[in-house]
């Protein structure tokens, strides 16, 4: 299978894209002519369970109405407001039930003007939204019609008792290279999907875990990443996956046999990546460092995970074995704006490149942070901003689609 360059994160969509998938899922048309508009809001939607086709235009959309109905349609008001005036009247004209929600950049009059002919087609008009706008924005939109939100446990689950029931599964959050604007890897996070409570977050059962359950934990979740790994290459990619893993968890897993029985058949595979405590790697410079030869024989690498917690520990990063440099989320937060985190982004993505290493913010989820961290010379980057984690399945669908897209665009004329 030829290879196919990495998933832009910003590609125009020319053609209307398939839904990931039938059924129950909650499904939304996007309408706007930027294509970085339409990616960053499909991102969002699909990270909280929630297909998307989207438009440059009220004409593609108008005839993609009559093959499906979304629940949700994002509808963007232009410069010239008539492609959104006659989209409207044609929602009018099928009798749409769902939501419609207005945004653009244009004064208040003209939004409201358009929203009121919304209303007279007793269509339901959501409160317009005035770009720029956030992230929690849109995510305050899908809660208040309750779509594609899933249901988050906050009870305590026995992370032995969810091993042994099968409730474990690894959801996947992109890595976006942010000067290439281009898909550079996933990462892994550990979910317990309890039969009536719903989903939980590892908050709800680490914290108690015992050393013997989180070596389990850490096992699975390395089968896990090799076996998107190979999805990966089965779609012509080669993109690292990254996981979570503790140092002592680390220490007892035969992770080169896991590894070795396991891992894609590729000459040339890109490997995995081993996120590991920075305060776990200073306790003991001399194992991460046992671990991290040990382990590059089987291409996998480690990166230290939010750096920068413990500035003493600066004069020790030359004697860490790492490939990247996670910056801490409290740094990342703001950082666009915050005359204390900037510099200390600045810091920490500086002293990662003086290593011939990466720097990775993580928690990105504004776009005025993005900016600034691109402009510090920041490499990859993960948060919400790019994209929630997601299940698996949805994950390697999502990628399915737009890799299918791509190949498309890029095939010579016939």
């Amino acid at each position: 299978m030829p290879k196919t360059p990495a998933t832009s994160v910003c590609e125009e969509a020319a053609t209307v894209s398939p839904p990931l998938s039938p059924g129950n899922v909650p499904f939304c048309f996007v309408i706007d002519e930027e294509p970085s508009i339409r990616h960053f809001l499909s991102l969002i939607l699909h990270g909280a369970g929630v297909d998307t086709m989207d438009f440059p235009d009220g004409a593609t959309m108008r005839v993609a109405l009559t093959q499906r109905v979304p629940d949700l349609i994002f509808l963007n008001i232009a410069l010239d407001s008539r492609d959104a005036i006659e989209t409207i009247l044609a929602l009018g004209r099928h009798s749409y039930a769902g939501a419609v929600q207005l945004m653009s950049p244009r004064g208040s009059a003209v939004l409201e003007h358009v929203r009121k002919i919304g209303a007279e087609q007793n269509l339901n008009m959501l409160p317009v939204l005035k770009k720029p706008f956030e992230t929690d924005t849109v995510v305050g939109t899908l809660q208040t019609l309750n779509l594609g939100t899933l249901k988050v446990s906050a009870s305590r689950i026995d992370l032995g008792e969810a091993i042994d029931s099968g409730w474990i599964e690894f959801w996947f959050q992109p890595k976006i290279d942010l000067r290439k604007r281009q898909l550079a890897g996933a990462e892994a996070y550990a979910r317990a999907r309890h039969p009536t409570t719903g989903v939980a977050l590892p908050g709800s059962f680490m914290p108690t875990a015992d050393e013997s359950d989180i070596v389990r934990l850490s096992e699975l979740a390395l089968l896990s990443a090799l076996r998107t790994a190979q999805s990966f290459t089965q779609l012509g990619l080669n993109l690292p996956v990254t996981v979570n893993i503790p140092v002592p968890a680390l220490e007892k897993l035969a992770a080169e046999d896991i590894i070795r029985a396991n891992k894609p058949k590729i000459s040339n595979w890109a490997g995995l990546i081993i996120d590991v405590p920075e305060e776990q790697i200073i306790a003991d410079l001399s194992l991460a460092g046992f671990l991290a030869e040990r382990l590059h024989r089987c291409r996998v690498r480690l990166a230290i995970d939010d750096f920068g917690r413990g500035m003493s520990s600066l004069a020790k990063l030359g004697k860490m074995p790492f490939v990247e440099l996670k910056l801490d989320r409290s740094f990342v937060t703001d950082c666009g704006t915050d005359k204390v985190n900037a510099p200390l982004c600045k810091t920490v993505i500086d002293l990662a490149h003086n290593y011939g290493q990466v720097a990775v913010a993580i928690g990105i989820e504004k776009a005025a942070d993005m900016t600034a961290l691109v402009s510090m010379g920041c490499d990859y980057g993960q948060g919400f901003l790019l994209g929630q984690p997601m299940p698996e399945d949805r994950f390697i669908s999502l990628l399915r689609q737009r890799t299918d897209a791509s190949r498309k665009r890029h095939a010579p004329a016939s």
